[in-house]
């Protein structure tokens, strides 16, 4: 029965064995995780080697394989069962991050998507509505609990800090552990550091759980840190890198000029001395040791010319790289203290070999065989994949596409990455069908994400992205990438059978990015933000704002917030009547704002956020939620709260194409073997849907409603007009 589950390639070795047996009787019986202790920076990195991971874990299966018979009559004496008996044994969902309807159609009507048709043939395709504001994190989390923003707590991947106006992340709040022991230099923590997701409601793979349901839930954004359930997952979107940040890349050049990066990694000038380059590798901050610093680890790099070949020698490894080629994910380990190591998985790639070197190094992601942090559920999921496919990236938002817009990679090292990371998600994607027969399959591709936002330039030719790069060479990628996710359902399809629903969704669609808005420099200009003495534009991070004269501001690619007074700390706009005539003024000044330089509209729409919602959360979201139009966006300054001197720029970076505009201009799809009752399907009707597939009753908080059934119409659902319809009347 193991043998058959878990599959043969597995015994080659005593340790994959002992490793499969922990990891069925854990998910399988116990559904419980044990009790770790955790030591790092911000991050909260989890200083624990892999065999202790494993003897724990052994230990606790062996403890359920004990009590098995008295756990399986309690829950069968306790667990609900479905409220109506149902047909359906499985249902699979495809997330192809990004697909667009408009993108689809055209393929398929030109017969180049056979398996998206025959999908289409079987069931409905048609747009599916999108989250307000239309962000990944916020998408996702309306997907999993069937909620709006407001109840779910997700309105962008960056919020500010009240207290600072400093950013920080949505999705997570992971800090160090309250409480350390000093001995000497060390800095011994007393229990787990601070991890909670920020994420409110909960995933209906939770409540299927609740009802004896299993689940595979495989990178699914905003499940980092990972929940318990009835099931398996591996974290997605928002799993940090080794070094705590969203995915921090290196560089190492001969060339000085190449030295100059602005955002998303570091780039180190280095010297040959006779064809060797000595340097070091930086990992984590070490706060095991007070003042510790980040760690490092040597790197040495020789070149033979002659065979257009390097020997990189780091950690324990050594292996040799031709350029223009990606090595394996080479496992490293940064030594702390004590013993204790903090391991992580990098890939090189060499970009020149001569006459000048010129190298990149992918982020530190975690390694998934003795992960510093929990990226999933239960802990040892992720070390039983790694042992299963090999190692695989972990990192939220693995396709580096810093590393393109700084131009340390080119498009073809890109475009290989991210087709390296899209056949580890492929493979984790059809195990979990092999070993989920019955209950729910649940599997994100952000491939069709990172592809579009970096090429969707070349469908533009007028586009100002495409100054100085080619275009040519790259018009059929997103093409290309559609025709290979038709290959990937193509195979799904052959996994069903008349008592499976099979789905593909995407979050959201794609338009082009060709201009940036400051809303920062907007507020400037009105006189609703106010800089420094001295000051014109500002910095990063709200850099010399004057926040006893500022009224608002912004911070992420959502909208504005409000300095409210009780808020934020240094607020001074009161709450009532002067709050609703400032917001009301600025909806009246932005709406319709005029690019006079290109002549075109840059805002459709602007949504007072807690008229538009009725959430709980809705007080902590950014108070003006902004509808750009298609082309538009917020700039990449505005984004992390700079100040520029020109409200429009043009968007000249790699990252082309956007979805941050207003929903109605960015639906995303769903495919569906079934024909679906209602007229204008919705990202919050996803969960309603699965649940009332397998008969669990679907929670009244929910605002979705199943597609599958008696035919619904907009007013039926809500005969006096939906939230969205009054935010517009206001």
């Amino acid at each position: 029965m193991l043998k058959k589950i878990v599959g043969c390639a597995d015994f080659n070795s005593l340790k994959t064995l002992l490793l499969a047996l922990a990891f069925f009787l854990c998910v399988y019986a116990a559904q419980t995780e044990p009790a770790l202790s955790y030591i790092g920076p911000g991050a909260g990195f989890a200083f624990l080697s892999s065999f202790l991971v494993l003897l724990l874990t052994f230990a606790l299966a062996v403890f359920y394989l004990l009590s098995w018979p008295l756990r399986f009559l309690v829950r069968k004496l306790f667990r609900k069962g479905p409220k109506t008996k149902t047909d359906i044994k499985r249902v699979i969902i495809i997330g192809l991050d990004g697909m667009d309807p408009g993108l689809a159609k055209g393929f398929m009507d030109e017969g180049k998507l056979p398996n998206f048709k025959k999908l289409s043939d079987q069931g409905t395709f048609t747009k599916l509505g999108t989250s307000y504001p239309s962000i990944s994190p916020v998408a996702w989390s309306s997907f999993m609990t069937g909620v709006d923003p407001s109840h779910h707590n997700i309105f962008d991947f960056i919020t500010r800090d009240p207290c600072t106006y400093q950013p920080m992340l949505t999705s997570a709040d992971i800090g160090k552990a309250s409480n350390v022991l000093p001995i000497g230099k060390y800095m011994i923590p007393l229990g787990k550091p601070k991890m909670r997701l920020l994420r409110k409601s909960q995933p209906f793979w939770k409540i299927l759980g609740k009802y004896g349901i299993f689940s595979s839930i495989i990178r699914v954004p905003i499940t980092f840190p990972p929940e318990k359930f009835n099931g398996v997952s591996l974290s997605g979107m928002c799993v940090p890198d080794l070094r705590g940040s969203q995915g921090t890349f290196s560089h190492y050049t001969t060339i000085k000029e190449r030295t100059n990066i602005e955002t998303g990694g570091e780039s180190r000038f280095v010297e040959l001395n006779n064809d060797i380059i000595k340097t070091e590798l930086l990992g984590p901050e070490n706060h095991l040791v007070k003042n510790g610093g980040e760690l490092t680890l040597t790197l040495t790099i020789k070149l033979d010319k002659e065979k257009a070949k390097a020997r990189i020698e780091i950690s324990d490894e050594s292996f040799e790289l031709e350029p223009k080629s990606y090595s394996p994910w080479i496992r490293i380990a940064f030594k702390a203290g004590l013993g204790i190591k903090v391991h992580g998985i990098c890939r090189f790639y060499i970009n020149s070999l001569a006459p000048d070197f010129d190298m990149y190094v992918t982020p530190i992601n975690i390694d998934p065989e003795e992960p510093a942090l929990p990226i999933s559920h239960p802990f040892i999921f992720s070390v039983y994949l790694a042992k299963l496919i090999g190692s695989y990236g972990t990192l939220g938002l693995a396709e580096d596409t810093w590393a393109l817009n700084e131009g340390v990679i080119d498009e073809d090292a890109f475009l290989k990455q991210s087709y390296l990371l899209y056949e580890e998600r492929e493979k984790m994607f059809f195990n979990a069908l092999e070993k989920t027969p019955r209950g729910l399959v649940t599997c994100v591709f952000d491939t069709t994400d990172r592809v579009q936002h970096m090429f969707f330039r070349c469908l533009d030719p007028e586009h100002p992205a495409n100054r100085g790069k080619e275009v040519e060479k790259y018009k059929n990628v997103i093409e290309d990438l559609y025709i290979k996710m038709d290959g990937l359902i193509g195979r799904a399809l052959e996994e069903t059978d008349d008592n499976t629903v099979l789905g593909v969704i995407s979050d959201h669609g794609f338009t082009q990015f060709r201009r940036g808005v400051n809303l920062n420099s907007w507020l400037y200009k009105e006189g609703y933000l106010v800089l420094k003495e001295g000051y014109a534009v500002s910095g990063d991070w709200l850099e010399n704002v004057d926040w006893e004269r500022t009224k608002a501001f912004s911070l992420g690619l959502a909208g504005i917030f409000i300095n409210r007074k009780g808020r934020e700390s240094g607020g001074i706009v009161e709450e009532g009547k002067e709050l609703q005539t400032l917001k009301n003024e600025m909806i009246e000044k932005l709406n319709g704002l005029v690019d006079e330089e290109m002549g075109g509209v840059s805002i459709r729409e602007i949504l007072d956020t807690e008229r538009a919602h009725s959430g709980p959360y809705k007080y902590d979201a950014p108070d003006l939620l902004i509808g750009y139009n298609a082309g538009y966006r917020s700039s990449w300054g505005c984004a992390v709260g700079r100040v520029t001197d020109s409200v429009f720029e043009d968007n000249t970076k790699h990252w082309s194409g956007d979805h941050c505009v207003d929903p109605n201009i960015v639906p995303g799809v769903i495919f569906i073997n079934r024909k679906i009752s209602k007229e204008n399907p919705h990202l919050n009707d996803m969960a309603p849907t699965v649940l009332d597939l397998f008969g669990v009753e679907i929670p009244k908080y929910m605002k979705g409603t199943p597609l599958i059934g008696p035919k619904i119409t907009d007013d039926q659902i809500n005969p006096e007009g939906t939230e969205e319809k009054e935010a517009k009347a206001v």
